[in-house]
């Protein structure tokens, strides 16, 4: 990474809405700022092609291609194979729970799904509701230690009835990332498909599906500077295979319509492709790269800025006697995400972020749908945790206001 091109940190937040604001955002977990571009190419979707899809005249093939266009840029994003691959949902929540649907039929009684003591419900209330069907849930269960998990364990629990592995590459509250592609290979060794939850993960590293040999992947577009909608990625043989969940007349081979009930939002699609527009520039003036070449050089920009901003921040919270970090502070060939979750010792998590908002510094408090995280740690009072998430338009100057604000409001935290 030492030829990686440092980020022009200026240039960076002139392209987003919102951060001229006043606040200082590090909640991006939960939600990122939308691109200025992303923007723009909603309201061209509105202003010069807002008419419904499949009709035979000039403006209905261009909102089309406008469609496609947002599969490409999303197989782009991930490295799939084709863009047929590439599936649209109002988020990763309803993504998942139309997979699960898809794939219901091929579950019989004693068939096995493992989950993780550390997923987020999306990728898991959908799968918890097969047991109605017979289906055996299992858990596979990180370390309390360490917060890791040891892929041994994960081998105990398959057996010749497990058909689906679903695991998170990133979590939303230890931000740890997992080795996918070494569990890919042992879920696939008895023949079981791996469904990965990226949302954590997308907005700060390059996501490469065929590397990683996910079967499906996910991500929120809104969590990755775009709009409020998800991607869904899988293996075109595998979604070829799912049932239809959409109108009765959409067999099998009718992708990607019969997983997409009532049509994707379109004006949110067209403006994906801004995202991998951007990510692609951020490589700097590389015109002799490919397009994925540059967006593996423009998340390289991303991981070594966003380093220096995690590094900051666990070195003041790491040395804080009243501060209990969740999960590890280290962050080995940079396998670790900007995300840190952490509890201040006899003060409830809500006062502190509500003693912050004074600072207008917004951050968050809470369980963050991922509530098995906090069962496994038994982390059941004061409100769970504090967390900051940080993106790579945060700056070193933002991140000692954060821990400035932090100093002061942990002297006080009723802000007597």
């Amino acid at each position: 990474m030492n030829s990686t091109t440092p980020l022009m940190i200026d240039e960076v937040r002139g392209h987003f809405y919102g951060l001229d604001q006043g606040w200082i955002l590090m909640d991006n977990a939960g939600g990122s700022q939308i691109l200025k571009s992303g923007v723009e190419r909603i309201n061209e979707f509105f202003r010069t092609a807002y008419v419904q899809h499949g009709g035979s005249y000039a403006l209905s093939m261009q909102a089309e291609a406008h469609l496609w266009s947002a599969r490409e840029a999303m197989a782009l994003m991930v490295n799939a194979r084709r863009p047929e691959e590439i599936l649209f949902a109002g988020s990763s929540t309803a993504a998942l729970g139309n997979l699960a649907q898809g794939l219901r039929k091929s579950f019989f009684p004693g068939d096995e799904i493992i989950l993780t003591s550390g997923d987020h419900e999306s990728n898991a209330t959908c799968w918890d509701r097969l047991k109605e069907f017979g289906v055996v849930i299992k858990t596979w269960s990180f370390n309390r230690e360490t917060t890791e998990f040891d892929l041994d364990d994960l081998k105990a629990l398959l057996s010749d009835k497990t058909r689906l592995v679903c695991i998170h590459h990133a979590s939303n509250i230890l931000g740890l990332t997992n080795p996918v592609r070494e569990i890919a290979s042992i879920v696939h060794s008895v023949g079981a498909k791996l469904c990965v939850d990226g949302v954590a993960f997308a907005p700060h590293r390059a996501v490469d599906v065929q590397a990683l040999d996910a079967d499906y992947y996910v991500f929120s577009a809104y969590k990755a500077y775009g709009p409020h909608c998800s991607v869904l990625y899988g293996k075109h043989e595998l979604l070829l295979e799912l049932d239809s969940i959409y109108h009765h007349y959409y067999g099998k081979p009718d992708l990607p319509f019969k997983m997409e009930p009532g049509d994707p939002n379109y004006e949110l699609t067209a403006s994906l492709p801004a995202i991998a527009e951007y990510l692609c520039s951020l490589a700097g003036p590389s015109s002799h790269l490919g397009k994925r070449a540059a967006l593996e050089k423009g998340f390289d920009a991303i991981t070594c800025h966003e380093n220096g901003l995690l590094s900051k921040l666990l070195a003041f919270l790491s040395t804080h006697p009243a501060i209990q970090i969740i999960g590890t502070q280290k962050n080995e060939n940079s396998n670790r995400l900007p995300i840190v979750a952490f509890r201040v010792k006899d003060v409830h998590a809500e006062q502190v972020c509500l003693a912050m908002d004074k600072h207008r510094i917004a951050i968050r408090w809470g369980k963050f749908a991922a509530n098995r995280i906090f069962d496994r740690l038994n982390i059941n009072d004061q409100g769970g945790i504090v967390r900051v998430s940080l993106a790579h338009y945060n700056t070193l100057e933002e991140v000692d206001r954060l821990t400035t604000a932090l100093s002061s409001v942990l002297e006080d935290p009723q802000g007597r």
